[in-house]
């Protein structure tokens, strides 16, 4: 079996210390508090798809409460990416499912503004709001990442998570571990199934011409932390089930201090099936993007 080419990162720097970048076909978990530099590094991958596929990569967007998290603008400043919003009904109406060009490159179904989504946070008949709405935005979520994957998107990089205390109590991590395994690693075919449910027999012939390899898709999860100091990050326990412990990459980020001086950095700390750095590496932040030190 011919070795898959790993997926670049967008920064060279980065790659290197990675032993090449990321492996296809895995989960990469970026960790940190607000404006540490997570949406930059997750474009920056999902944007060099690029130079490798051809197609760029797309965007998950789980945030509940309407926050922005500046995707778009992000986009346009450091790779003149237009990132355009998918259409929800144009993926309602599921027409021209192998047509060329999908729209949108960027999927919101979540608007809750003002709302946690966590276990805690909602009392009995919220939860059931909640577990409704799932079962509606799910086919919409297969659609989206189906038509994609049938035309060359390899990337995929979740966001919006909100922080929690423990892994369990996020309903958005729980949607996460659904669709990774029942969409993003799931075979071509059966995806297909999910998206077209009655009209797949008279599909079947576009199914088996558009089949696409699962295990080329690799996603880039955005986890938004309470602590924001790489020290407390690296020294934080994983718990048992908890979507770190079953990701092949995470990477820390968190501010350093050094004196009374605060600054940036970076750690790897678990890249399953690959050499990777022990270093701790700081980085800045400027207009082009990340940029390592």
């Amino acid at each position: 079996m011919a070795t898959l080419s790993r997926h670049s990162t967008g920064i060279s720097e980065l790659d290197a210390h990675l032993g090449g970048g990321l492996l296809p076909g895995t989960l990469t978990v970026l960790v940190g508090a607000t404006g540490i530099g997570k949406t930059q590094l997750g474009l920056s991958y999902a944007h060099a798809g690029s130079r490798q596929e051809r197609p760029l990569g797309i965007l998950f967007d789980m945030a509940s409460r309407g926050d922005s998290q500046g995707h778009e603008s992000y986009a346009e400043r450091l790779f003149d990416w237009n990132l355009n919003e998918a259409s929800v009904k144009n993926l309602q109406e599921m027409q021209q499912v192998f047509e060329s060009a999908p729209d949108g490159n960027l999927l919101r179904l979540f608007q809750m503004t003002g709302r946690r989504v966590t276990r805690r946070d909602l009392d009995f008949d919220d939860f059931r709001d909640w577990q409704q709405l799932l079962t509606q935005k799910l086919d919409l979520a297969y659609t989206y990442f189906y038509r994609h994957f049938i035309h060359g998107v390899r990337r995929v990089v979740f966001d919006g998570f909100e922080p929690v205390e423990r892994s369990s109590d996020s309903l958005q991590l729980e949607l996460l571990e659904l669709l990774y395994h029942r969409c993003i690693r799931q075979e071509s075919e059966w995806v297909a199934r999910e998206v077209l449910r009655q009209r797949f027999r008279s599909h079947q012939e576009e199914v088996e011409q558009f089949q696409y390899p699962e295990e080329e898709i690799s996603s880039v999860l955005l986890q938004t932390s309470a602590e924001s100091m790489l020290d407390h990050l690296i020294e934080k326990p994983l718990g048992e089930g908890d979507v770190l412990s079953n990701a092949n990459t995470v990477i820390y980020l968190g501010k350093t201090r050094e004196g009374g001086k605060f600054g940036r950095a970076l750690y790897i700390a678990k890249h399953r099936g690959s050499a990777c750095t022990e270093d701790i590496i700081p980085y800045v932040i400027e207009e082009a993007g990340i940029r390592l030190l």
